[in-house]
């Protein structure tokens, strides 16, 4: 696995959090009852930052905000303040930055069939949206602005592992418009001297990410069908290959992003382990994961075809980000699925039928 995963009493991340523990601040999380969205308001909730979540529950829930309730207390909770609206409106991008002094800008609609199959929703999410969040955010004159980029933005590159300075051509519309707003950040420091920080997410994944929908990423929906004993179903040969990054990961590159120097801004920073899994390999470790939990999965994968728009390998070279903003990732996939895992069997528990 990665060769950069260390104890997280190494890394400058304590620092940051016993500096925002001294000094609390105010936040906005876009995209607050998603994935991403709701463990980064639950770690800044655990440090007694005062919050602001904007979301439209396009694709976020309620019950994950309610799972943040419970998990930091009532108490915490209270620092959190909900708007519920759309980040295609420039008012209520306005009316949530609001005397914000930090963004992270997580709010988009995810998922490569999900653009392929409606390109012009996801550009006008994901483009559009974003566009009125880095207008309100520079009027607003926030200290700084982390929004989620992707690996997407590597596109049909071959190099191995990803560099963020040599990118392809996207091979999908969602691609297109993460590589969109990347230029748009770099226009907004050149024109306006707005520098903001572009975190390329490969692959997260860990608790309150959905198993269920047609657009369910690969984890949590390959464990839901497992505790069921349903059939795991393969796009391609299983030797597709991913650089999978677990939650605690990337909440910590967000927290290390939005209070880096100035210096180390209008930059993008990949997000991952640097590390390579199949999905042949994917599928072996969640089956030796369950039945430490004794599930016994009796069912072996099928095999489809490859999917529309995916890139054969993705992994990433996390140099960058360990030297300018000084990530160091606790988890390695095998060390993530066995910190998630408990939170995918609770919620089969809770939701049998789901």
């Amino acid at each position: 696995m990665a060769n950069h995963v260390n104890p997280p009493n190494t890394s400058l991340i304590s620092l940051v959090r016993q500096d925002l523990k001294v000094r609390p601040r105010k936040w906005l999380v876009t995209g607050c009852a998603g994935f991403i969205g709701s463990n980064l308001l639950e770690a800044l909730l655990r440090l007694n930052q005062t919050v602001v979540g904007l979301d439209n529950f396009a694709t976020g829930h309620q019950h994950n905000l309610d799972e943040v309730h419970e998990a930091v207390g009532s108490e915490r909770f209270s620092r959190f303040q909900l708007v519920r609206a759309d980040i295609r409106d420039i008012n209520a991008c306005r009316e949530a930055v609001h005397g914000v002094e930090h963004v992270l800008h997580q709010a988009a609609l995810g998922s490569v069939p999900r653009s392929v199959e409606d390109p012009i929703t996801v550009n006008a999410v994901n483009v559009g949206g974003f566009l009125n969040m880095l207008v309100a955010a520079r009027d607003a004159g926030v200290a700084s602005f982390v929004y989620a980029a992707s690996s997407s933005t590597y596109g049909d590159h071959p190099g191995l592992p990803k560099i963020e300075s040599r990118i392809g051509r996207p091979l999908s519309p969602y691609a297109v418009t993460k590589y969109v707003d990347e230029l748009y950040a770099d226009v907004f420091a050149r024109c306006y001297g707005f520098r903001t920080i572009g975190l390329r997410y490969f692959n997260v994944f860990g608790k309150r990410q959905d198993p269920d929908g047609a657009y369910a990423a690969v984890i949590p929906k390959w464990i839901a069908s497992m505790i069921r004993g349903d059939t795991v179903t393969i796009n391609g040969d299983g030797t597709t290959s991913r650089d999978f990054c677990y939650i605690d990961n990337a909440v910590q590159a967000n927290l290390l992003a939005a209070t880096v120097s100035d210096d180390k801004k209008n930059e993008v920073y990949n997000v991952a382990v640097g590390g390579s899994t199949t999905l042949n390999q994917l599928f072996d470790h969640l089956k030796d994961i369950l039945a430490a939990h004794r599930v016994a999965t009796k069912r072996g994968p099928i095999h489809i075809d490859f999917r529309k728009g995916d890139v054969m390998h993705s992994q990433a070279d996390i140099g960058k980000a360990i030297t300018a903003l000084g990530y160091t990732p606790t988890h390695d996939l095998r060390k993530g699925l066995e910190a998630a895992m408990p939170w995918y069997l609770q919620k089969a528990q809770r939701n049998p039928a789901a």
